[in-house]
């Protein structure tokens, strides 16, 4: 191993000298071993960024080579796990070093003393390839953690393979001369191979109608949520990890607040799955990196969220990763670029500020794996425009990548209108590829009810400034029903509760019978403005009031119907 000087310390980022390591593998900086990454070379110096403090290194002090890159551990353990920005396990980092982390401490991303159930799925004899499962592991109750042959190794005969009780560094098969741990290690900054990129047919339920209903996001998408502060990205992302149809959830807070990340690290395990009604901490992974951490750990946190995400893709699982926020991580970019003396780009970030979001971004989808199932990893990446501004970089370049924009409005906020998703400015990009799942799981008029919807909200954008102007009553007749009828769409079926315990989620039968009701009262109250009939008896149908109320029904239907019947009578009642 060889052992260079410090040559140069400038916050995080320091140069070293006598050195022979590769771009980004890992070296251990200083007296106290600080966990660091080689991210440059010129000449006879290394440029390197320390994932811990640097207070009191300085130069002459020793830089040693570990000769590997940096690297995630996989294996049973990781899910439920709670860790830093360079998987460290933030509860054992508390046992060893107390409420304060210690410098240079290296532990474990998985516990390597505890014995795992393993159980084989192969026989000696049999040939495996890259990626096979060989063995399973019962991980948490719905989770049956696969043992898979590591996708770098070329595979072959199965020598030797046991059963029983093993830590995941023991060998539990023999592959032709190799032993097969059931601990893999993978380099974060490498994405982990499949076999085909498919589609996006099949969208991911969430349960929001004003996702689900009108900007969906294909399994295996990636979507940005840009909001101010307090528009509720964080509720909105803990709603989503609750709702969405994925078997495992990855949390990553990329530089966030340390009370909003300390609020996020006592709720989020308190949240219970609606598919078990267990702890949803169980089909989870959650990196914490608050905003006082070094900023170089930001970067590797969400790489590591994602090889982590990879990881049970492979094992055809289908994986949420959502990183809260990704312009925490353009802006430790742009600090490390400039110690780096970079050119810089616009508003200081480095000019690599689209490559690296895309290099993330990229890295989701729906694939074929090695072994022929079928997986994916969906991203929401959450951004914090300063002062609520869209046209900033980081906003611009991820909308250049991801597919699906969820645009929050902090005039929607102000209103309590949640989720404070603008449905004008919002968009998906999905929406032709999906409709045909639409047409045959939900209905024929799915789409179509959809884009009658959307017409009549953006009708009522351009009527509401003419409102402002002169009131609603200088209106036409017409026109006022269309304010009436976009204010139920707004109110009764956009708006959403996250804390209501039916409201909080809805089926896509549910939202189609809703927003088909709504439609159908628009038809009847079109229907009786042409007899002649005055606007303000129509507005007054006591079955408008009861259909607002059937969102909050478990058991909606029935009501629904008596509703719709009443809409009918009340209507063909009126002169």
């Amino acid at each position: 191993m060889e052992v260079g000087k410090v040559y140069r310390v400038a916050g995080p980022m320091v140069q070293a000298t006598g050195l022979k390591s590769h771009m980004y593998d890992l070296v251990l900086v200083g007296e106290d071993g600080l966990m660091s990454e080689v991210i440059g070379i010129s000449g006879d110096k290394h440029i390197i960024q320390v994932y811990e403090d640097t207070s009191g290194v300085r130069p002459g002090e020793p830089v040693k080579e570990t000769g590997a890159a940096l690297v995630a551990q996989l294996g049973p353990g990781v899910l439920t796990s709670i860790y830093d920005g360079v998987q460290r396990p933030l509860p054992a980092l508390a046992e060893a070093s107390g409420n304060f982390i210690s410098r240079g401490l290296f532990i474990d991303g998985i516990d390597h003393k505890k014995k795992w159930d393993f159980e084989p799925v192969v026989k000696k004899g049999d040939r495996v390839k890259p990626g096979q499962t060989i063995g399973t592991v019962q991980e948490q109750l719905l989770i049956k953690h696969k043992i898979m042959v590591p996708p770098n190794l070329k595979g072959g005969e199965v020598k030797e393979i046991y059963s029983g009780n093993f830590t995941v560094e023991e060998t539990v098969c023999v592959l032709d001369g190799t032993e097969l741990p059931m601990i893999q290690y993978w380099p974060v900054r490498m994405a982990r191979p499949s076999t085909e990129k498919l589609a996006p047919t099949v969208p991911l339920r969430t349960g929001q109608r004003v996702i689900d209903g009108f900007f969906s996001l294909a399994r295996g998408g990636t979507a940005a949520i840009p909001g101010g502060f307090g528009t509720g990205k964080t509720v909105m992302q803990q709603t989503l990890a609750k709702w969405s149809d994925v078997d495992i959830v990855v949390y990553v807070g990329c530089g966030e607040r340390g009370n909003e990340m300390a609020d996020l690290l006592h709720e989020f395990p308190e949240l219970v799955d609606p598919k078990t009604g267990r702890p949803l901490m169980e089909r989870s992974i959650v990196y914490a990196n608050t905003s006082n951490m070094p900023v170089a750990a930001r970067e590797a946190s969400v790489y590591t969220g994602m090889t982590t995400s990879e990881y049970y893709r492979d094992m055809g699982y289908d994986v949420l990763l959502t990183a809260d926020s990704t312009s925490r991580w353009a802006e430790a970019m742009r600090e490390m670029s400039s110690r780096l003396e970079e050119m810089p780009g616009e508003e200081g970030y480095p000019a690599y500020l689209g490559a690296r979001l895309a290099d993330f971004y990229e890295r989701a989808g729906r694939v074929t794996t090695l072994e022929g199932g079928e997986g994916s990893v969906s991203v929401v990446g959450a951004v914090s425009p300063p002062g609520g501004d869209f046209t900033e970089p980081v906003t611009q370049n991820t909308l250049r990548i991801v597919k699906v924009f969820w645009a929050l409005d902090s005039k929607l906020t102000q209103r309590r209108h949640f989720p404070s998703i603008n449905w004008l400015e919002s968009y998906s990009l999905y929406d032709l590829d999906l409709e045909p799942w639409f047409v045959e799981n939900v209905s024929p008029d799915w789409n179509k009810n959809k884009r009658r919807a959307m017409l009549i909200l953006q009708e009522n954008a351009e009527l509401e400034e003419i409102v402002m102007l002169v009131g609603s009553d200088a209106l036409p007749d017409d026109q006022q029903l269309t304010l009436e009828v976009a204010r139920m769409i707004i109110n009764f079926w956009l708006a959403q509760s996250a804390f209501h315990p039916v409201d909080t989620f809805c089926l896509y039968e549910k939202q189609y019978d809703l927003l088909e009701a709504i439609l159908e009262y628009r038809e009847f109250a079109f229907e009786a403005l042409g007899r002649g009939v005055p606007v303000d008896e129509i507005n007054s149908a006591a079955s408008k009031d009861a259909l607002a109320k059937i969102r909050l029904l478990d058991d909606y239907k029935p009501e629904l119907e008596k509703v719709i019947k009443q809409m009918g009578d009340e209507f063909k009642a009126m002169s």
